[in-house]
């Protein structure tokens, strides 16, 4: 038996019959994808030749088929992409009349199916090179929620991830700064075409877009979005600017929360040395885009608390000639002919500041420390925020007014920053911290007398270790209900040389610890502003005494007493959001193992 079909005086035959299922009616299947007339069909048996038509300058030979089902590799292609034209049952001869229309009905389809009527509502825009102005309004997605149901906004975003549904739908998650929000591309007959829905599902992941958009209420919550209560059904969408390059991890599991992960073993976790070498793609997430708002509003509120009270910003060199404070942890630099180290702290000139009768300074600066340490909460740059302050009477003014700022500080965040919290604790859960409204101040010997009760060896002039701390934060909140105290009156010895002794008890010093959630997060002091007194000091502490020079002498002409101390930002940060390690708050982290990038 002969299975053959025929087109335009094309034959193409087979000898073998097809062991599909016989269809009980006649059709030919076209395929739009192809030029037209070019029939995909596995083995078709040749039932009667009905006779010839001329069809668009063809001349084809026309039967009355009982088709096997043909077989595709790919079923869904054959759903949607290819065409049927019914001319009858089986047991009926299709008249060439009747099949000529069927042709005409399947040519217009397809032409109407290739004709795209959305190719002005989407595309690449040209390279942006600022070459004009337009009063375009763009609208944040973390102000869409403002706005009413029906309302159209212009967005700029990046496109996290895409999802189609069919040919006619496809969902795309628009991320900007901390906020998510669902948007979806439908097909309609006017304005956005399957090609339109096609074109948003192969926007790479990562690829900047605007668009234009009608914000809708979605038939249930987005759970799956900061925005969860509207979506955007979008009207135009063009690429900005295009990711050529795979991320090397998605930016949905790099912001998976911790949970997710105790439930499934099996998600995809990107560690923290992954995203460290990737920092840019890292940083992109909600997480992280909100931890470095909140990084940022404690340098503001900082700043904020302190020029309030007539404190002048300084900006101290950070290329010195000696080791700012006589220790051996500083970076060595070639300066020219000799040698320069970096600062390790702007502490000798913040005094010199008071010196010279600023009376209040502060600065907002990277620290140097040289020091090969390798735990969550050490670093070898980091951002230190430092102040000094003459006093009239105690060091104490100094010392509870660096307490209010710290409230303050606390306080703020929690009222200007709910929703970045929010963000960070999606991902990371965390205890509220718990604050009181006056700052909580505990002596030295306190600290060791509530340690040893609770079973810690500790010697009445010894420092306190990281376990001590932690041991010692827990203590301090079950007595006290607070993560946040002062320790006053540490040993002298274990305090720069530039601390002033206790008048009392010159084993222990004037001279303070700030604790958060159990570790220290700035130390502090009243200085020793005589240059006699100072000068013994730096004798007895072993330090060379030309090396300071210029700092001693700067308080031979009279100088105010005063006090201050230094914080760590990134240490802040990470306490604050209790995240663990401090390279998640540093932006681009500095460690004894990481220089890049």
């Amino acid at each position: 038996m002969l299975y053959e079909y025929s087109l335009a005086g094309i034959s193409r035959n087979s000898g073998t019959e097809p062991s599909a299922p016989i269809l009980n009616y006649h059709h030919l299947i076209l395929n739009p994808v192809l030029p037209f007339f070019d029939i995909n069909l596995s083995p078709v048996l040749i039932v009667a030749n009905c006779g010839t038509i001329l069809f668009d300058g063809y001349s084809l030979n026309v039967f009355s088929l009982s088709t096997y089902l043909p077989r595709f590799k790919d079923s869904d292609q054959l759903v949607d992409s290819s065409l049927s034209i019914m001319t009858g049952s089986s047991d009926l001869k299709p008249s060439v009349e009747e099949i000529s229309q069927n042709l005409e009905n399947v040519k217009a389809a397809r032409e109407a199916n290739q004709v795209d009527y959305a190719v002005n509502n989407y595309g690449k825009s040209p390279l942006n090179q600022s070459a004009e102005k337009t009063d375009t309004v763009w609208t944040s997605i973390r102000d869409i929620e403002k706005l009413p149901v029906g309302s159209t906004v212009n967005v700029q975003a990046r496109v996290q991830t895409t999802r189609p549904t069919g040919a006619k739908m496809c969902f795309l998650i628009l991320r900007d700064g901390t906020c998510t929000i669902q948007a979806l591309v439908i097909a309609n007959k006017d304005s956005i075409s399957k090609q339109m829905v096609k074109f948003s599902d192969n926007i790479p992941a990562e690829s900047l877009v605007k668009v234009s958009a009608t914000i809708v209420s979605p038939e249930e919550p987005v759970k799956s979005c900061t925005v969860s209560t509207i979506e955007l059904h979008i009207q135009t969408l063009f690429i900005i600017s295009e990711a050529t390059e795979r991320i090397p991890f998605s930016i949905e599991d790099a912001t998976r929360p911790e949970t997710e992960y105790e439930k499934d073993p099996l998600l995809v976790k990107v560690n923290l040395d992954t995203r460290l070498d990737n920092r840019v793609i890292d940083l992109r997430t909600t997480t992280n885009n909100a931890i470095f708002k909140i990084q940022a509003a404690v340098c503001r509120f900082f700043r904020e608390f302190l020029e309030k009270r007539d404190f002048i910003e300084i900006h101290s060199p950070k290329l010195i000639s000696t080791a700012s404070e006589g220790g051996a942890d500083v970076f060595k630099v070639s300066y020219f002919k000799k040698f320069a180290y970096l600062a390790q702290s702007p502490q000798l000139y913040k005094q010199m500041c008071i010196s010279a009768d600023f009376g209040r300074v502060y600065e907002i600066a990277p620290v140097f420390r040289a020091e090969n340490s390798n735990s969550h909460r050490h670093m070898t740059e980091y951002i230190g925020l430092d102040l000094e302050m003459a006093f009239r009477e105690h060091y104490h003014e100094v010392m509870f007014m660096i307490g209010e700022m710290f409230i303050h500080i606390f306080k703020s965040l929690e009222e200007q920053y709910s929703h970045e919290i929010e963000v960070v604790k999606a991902q990371y859960p965390f205890e509220p911290l718990v604050v009181s409204d006056k700052p909580l101040r505990l002596e030295f010997k306190d600290a060791v007398k509530l340690l040893r009760e609770a079973g810690v060896e500790i010697g009445d002039y010894d420092d306190l270790s990281t376990a001590s701390e932690r041991i010692l934060g827990q203590i301090v909140k079950e007595k006290y209900n607070t993560d946040f105290f002062m320790l006053d009156k540490f040993p002298t010895a274990v305090r720069p040389f530039y601390t002033m002794p206790d008048p009392i008890d010159p084993n222990y010093s004037n001279s303070y610890d700030f604790f958060l959630r159990g570790e220290e997060i700035m130390s502090g002091a009243q200085r020793v502003h005589d240059a006699a007194f100072l000068e013994e000091r730096v004798k007895s502490c072993g330090v060379e005494v030309s090396s300071v020079k210029d700092y001693i002498d700067s308080f031979r002409y009279g100088c105010s007493p005063h006090a201050g101390g230094g914080v760590g930002l990134e240490r802040v940060v990470m306490l604050y959001l209790n995240l663990g390690n401090i390279r998640r708050t540093s932006l681009f982290p500095r460690d004894p193992k990481r220089l890049d990038p």
